[in-house]
């Protein structure tokens, strides 16, 4: 696994983007170039093969990020693929349009269809090289070749949870050649996983070997006693040693709240988000990112303006106090999506199929129009475009009680859209906030502009294809 600017990054999918870029700048490049040799540019002065080439390169890059097509989980169905791919294609021809409008040196007044034409081609081709290549993706991962073969020290609860973990996402390529079982933690009865080894009798040093195992990953109950020289010996052949708690964050991109502990917190890489220039950027990034979205919702923040008060009674906005950076509360602002009298009876989260809902509110919250207005709470410094969901005071002093570290999601400013929020579904209790606090701490954690940068497309893919919304 790569890590990036601290994020983890699957390495076939790193390539993947790489090669592919390549690919479509090369297309893009020479339909252009061939254009230009058969004359197909008049009427019109083209764009330069370069410049084309690499802006519409990183335009399809950007559009298949946001559709979700660099996940291997958008490869298992070809009809998802082709759809997928097409939905790129479609966004994508608008972008060509305003490109050639802007770079065009200079137009005649004879309409010329060379722009058109040029677009197209390369469009289409790449599109077919997309499909094709994430075909041929599918069936490459599948390869054995391809697996990371790990050995678990190990046969306990945390053993059981890696391995559960790896069963659960076919899509990891790790092969668990065996758990070690040093202490007897193996449950009484027969071993619960028939296709993975379960290793007695044997040494660290001796397993790795005989498995050929590329990492070993610690997962002993506890870990004092464990043989240092064997550990030492693997480590110097070049064998990857890792422990339980940095197996499952890089594997999960999440903390696991459970098991985690202050000292390995303290000692672990990350925790730079606060540092001037990260905070300057982000405040940057915060203002250019919330300026553009409310120029582009503007047509949608009018009609649900009107929309909403025709439906039910009472104010189109919404206004409710959240707890922000350091614990300090600010009023929050979004569309009202629930009738006026929805809290009536104290305060509660939105059950799935919520009579409070009104039917305006349920399109609105399906395509996260309702969070539009947070925009403003951006501008004014309350929030981030980015970052852990808010919540309210109530839920804050009754969760942090129950949650360990819960307070600690507190360290940085709120956001519209978070790394919780594109990785799980909209959660109404106390276990879904746990589950939503192991992705906030990562995203504290290994807080980088890329990972902002990933985010933000895919929140693109989370609003094109709702999932979890209540």
């Amino acid at each position: 696994m790569l890590r990036i600017f601290r994020h983890y990054v699957s390495p076939i999918i790193f390539v993947f983007i790489l090669v592919e870029a390549a690919l479509f700048a090369y297309v893009n490049f020479k339909v252009v170039r061939t254009s230009y040799m058969y004359g197909y540019n008049s009427g019109l002065v083209g764009p330069d093969p370069y410049l084309y080439a690499i802006y519409l390169s990183l335009l399809q890059i950007s559009f298949m990020w946001s559709v979700g097509l660099y996940r291997l989980e958008s490869i298992v169905s070809t009809r998802t693929i082709v759809v997928r791919t097409f939905v790129v294609l479609t966004l994508t021809l608008p972008a060509v349009a305003i490109f050639f409008l802007l770079i065009s040196k200079s137009v005649r007044v004879t309409v010329s269809y060379a722009p058109l034409v040029i677009g197209l081609v390369s469009l289409f081709t790449c599109w077919v090289i997309a499909s094709l290549m994430r075909v041929l993706l599918r069936y490459t991962v599948n390869l054995a070749d391809f697996n990371r073969k790990i050995l678990v020290v190990g046969a306990g609860e945390r053993a059981q949870r890696i391995v559960d973990h790896v069963k659960s996402h076919e899509w990891s390529r790790i092969e668990i050649v065996g758990c070690l079982d040093l202490r007897g933690e193996a449950p009484p009865g027969p071993w619960p996983y028939p296709d993975i080894k379960l290793l007695k009798d044997k040494s660290i040093l001796g397993a790795t070997q005989e498995y050929g195992a590329i990492e070993i990953v610690l997962a002993l109950q506890e870990r004092r006693g464990v043989p240092a020289d064997d550990l030492l010996e693997c480590r110097m052949s070049g064998v990857l040693v890792t422990d339980f708690l940095s197996f499952w964050e890089r594997e999960s991109r999440k903390l696991l709240i459970d098991d985690l502990q202050t000292g390995w917190l303290v000692f672990s890489d990350g925790y730079r988000l606060s540092s001037f220039l990260n905070d300057l950027l982000k405040r940057l990034g915060d203002i250019a990112v919330s300026s553009l979205l409310l120029v582009l919702a503007s047509p949608f923040l009018l009609a649900a303006a009107i929309a909403i008060p025709l439906e039910s009674r009472g104010p189109a906005i919404f206004r409710q106090e959240r707890v922000g950076r350091n614990g300090k509360t600010f009023v929050l602002y979004k569309f009202r999506s629930m009738r006026l009298d929805a809290e009536a009876a104290g305060p509660q989260w939105a059950g799935e199929d919520d009579p409070r809902i009104t039917r305006i509110g349920r399109f609105i919250r399906r395509t996260r129009i309702d969070e539009i207005p947070q925009v403003f709470n951006v501008l004014k410094g309350d929030m981030s475009f980015i970052g852990p969901r808010p919540e309210r005071p109530h839920f804050v002093e009754s969760l942090r009680k129950q949650i360990p570290y819960y307070n600690e999601r507190h360290r940085v400013r709120p956001g519209i859209t978070g790394w919780a929020q594109i990785n799980y579904p909209y959660g109404a209790s106390v276990e879904d906030a746990k589950q939503k606090l192991s992705y906030d701490l990562y995203y504290i954690k290994n807080y980088s502009i890329l990972l902002d940068v990933i985010v933000l497309f895919s929140t693109i893919e989370v609003v094109l294809w709702p999932r979890g919304v209540r």
